[in-house]
């Protein structure tokens, strides 16, 4: 589930009328003017044209929850919730009670309990199938998600379903205004709310699946290639990794490639169209590369310190380095994506970019459940914290490190390279029902995002390419102490040290190794439960 608290691009909180039916106010202010716009939605056709300028994308197989915030009579958009629509039916229960309350919930704990809700039900027709018969097939959804809004109090105001080009509403009955054949939305673009957020600046993306697409890994004959690539430098590099002596070099030599990638891609000729640029810049890098940068983020202090490259020229550059990794987590290295899609979600979120950050690590978190830098990240920009608290954090660890290999080591002895020390991170999170799986949803695993607690992470085995990790301070936890009031100590850790593995895993035999092979033979005798999921 993503929640989104704020509004896109550079609006302003939309108006909405007060209950019943009355005319629909959104006010759009533009980046360079402090005055507000007013804008009149007199009909469902104008709050189903609004639904991309909310969410800032095309949703697909969606459930859409907008809060309002009574103002002056009138109300105003609030926090936003997006969850995939589950496949099976009897998951709607728990899919609606979990959106309601994970969004209303997360409004109280930010002292803004909202008095209406805009439900929105976006589903394309499958093959032979028309968009009223989805409609149809959807309405006890909808009026699922009424019952729990009305369970807490909170009145859906308007309910709409958006399908092959046309809306219906499940709030009114007159035909006169809401035929049951539906009406056609506008064009896109055409619409008053349309050239308002173009005015303001607001740009709208394609659908979610198309910003997927730069994240997921390769498909094609390239595959081969590139995970034949990191079997071979895996061999090389896990050893040193694991290896405390030798970590610093592996350490050095990741983040230099890395440097070196990134001044190549920031050289590299502009190009028009996202799907090229992904295109120029995996041309820009070869598979060896690619293999060792993977391989070197899996190391913890690495990644922290390629998460320094967040900002100014740097970003940029930084983004599209990770982008491309992160597709490079071919066949069975799907796993390893976590960390480059963890610093995309990081570096997109700093800049300024939530949507592509919520995704993102969301995808990490898909990636792997127990990454906890990508749980810590998720759950600061879903709260709609400040990422300039981490940015201090991690501008701070970079000047010290600067300042400590400026200074002549001590008795001619050579300097040496420490790793950050442990630490241990604890958050409180929301109660929420059981998460539901939903298609074509990556971000569905992951939200809302779990209780923050550092997860057991094991040993690789050497057929089971899990990924090597080092013990290191994330810079979330690092901001969040910070901020840390004498109500919310940080969760007393509960593994004994002597289980775990210098790279902070707990030994597991051989048998219990995680590579296909494995899963293959454990399947055969014993029953392993689904994880569950959840969205924006």
């Amino acid at each position: 589930m993503t929640n989104q608290s704020g509004t896109t691009g550079a609006s302003g909180n939309g108006d909405i009328g007060g209950r019943g039916r009355p005319d629909h106010t959104a006010r759009i202010t533009h980046d360079n003017h402090e005055e507000e716009h007013p804008i009149t939605l007199r009909t469902p056709a104008e709050l189903a044209d609004a639904l991309p300028y909310l969410l800032g994308y095309r949703p697909e197989d969606s459930i859409v929850l907008v809060a309002l915030h009574e103002r002056d009579g009138r109300g105003r958009f609030g926090g936003r919730a997006r969850l995939g629509i589950p496949p099976q039916r009897d998951d709607w229960d728990a899919a609606a009670r979990q959106l309601v309350h994970g969004l209303i919930i997360g409004s109280e704990r930010r002292g803004t309990r909202p008095e209406q809700m805009v439900a929105y039900l976006c589903r394309e027709p499958a093959k032979g199938e028309t968009g009223r018969q989805v409609m149809t097939r959807l309405r006890s959804l909808a009026q699922r998600l009424r019952i729990e809004c009305g369970a807490l109090d909170v009145p859906v105001v308007e309910a709409l379903c958006i399908s092959d080009g046309r809306f219906w509403s499940y709030c009114c009955d007159d035909q006169s205004c809401c035929p049951p054949e539906g009406l056609p939305m506008g064009l896109p673009g055409t619409s008053v709310l349309a050239a308002a957020a173009t005015y303001a600046g607001i740009q709208v993306r394609g659908t979610l699946s198309e910003l997927h697409v730069r994240l997921r890994p390769w498909e094609g004959a390239a595959v081969t290639e590139q995970e034949t690539a990191l079997d071979t430098v895996g061999m090389a590099l896990i050893s040193r990794i694991l290896d405390e002596d030798r970590r610093a070099g592996v350490a050095e030599e990741t983040l230099e490639l890395a440097e070196r990638a990134m001044a190549r891609l920031a050289d590299a000729p502009p190009v028009t169209g996202t799907t090229r640029a992904d295109r120029r810049d995996d041309g820009l890098l070869s598979h060896d590369e690619a293999a060792r940068l993977i391989h070197g983020l899996q190391d913890r202090t690495t990644r922290d310190r390629a998460a320094e490259w967040m900002e100014g020229d740097e970003a940029p550059s930084a983004l599209r380095l990770w982008r491309a990794l992160a597709r490079r987590c071919v066949g069975s290295y799907g796993e390893h994506a976590a960390a480059p899609l963890t610093l995309a979600g990081w570096v997109a979120w700093s800049t300024g970019d939530e949507l592509e950050a919520r995704e993102a690590l969301a995808m990490a978190l898909a990636a792997d459940t127990e990454y906890l830098f990508a749980r810590l990240l998720h759950q600061a920009c879903n709260e709609g914290l400040d990422p300039e608290t981490i940015r201090n954090c991690l501008r701070t660890e970079r000047g010290n490190r600067g300042d400590a290999m400026s200074e002549p080591p001590a008795c001619g002895e050579p300097a040496a390279f420490t790793p950050m020390p442990v630490v241990q991170a604890a958050a409180t999170p929301v109660p929420v029902a059981p998460a539901v799986p939903a298609p074509d949803s990556p971000s569905l695993a992951t939200h809302p995002t779990p209780p923050v607690v550092e997860s057991p992470l094991h040993t690789p085995h050497p057929t089971a390419r899990r990924r090597p990790r080092t013990c290191a301070a994330d810079p979330v936890s690092s901001a969040r102490r910070q901020t840390a009031t004498p109500s919310s100590p940080p969760a007393p850790e509960s593994r004994s040290p002597e289980s775990r593995t210098p790279t902070g895993r707990r030994r597991r035999t051989r048998g219990a190794a995680r590579g296909p092979a494995a899963r293959r033979n454990a399947s055969a005798g014993e029953h392993s439960p689904g994880r569950s999921a959840s969205e924006e």
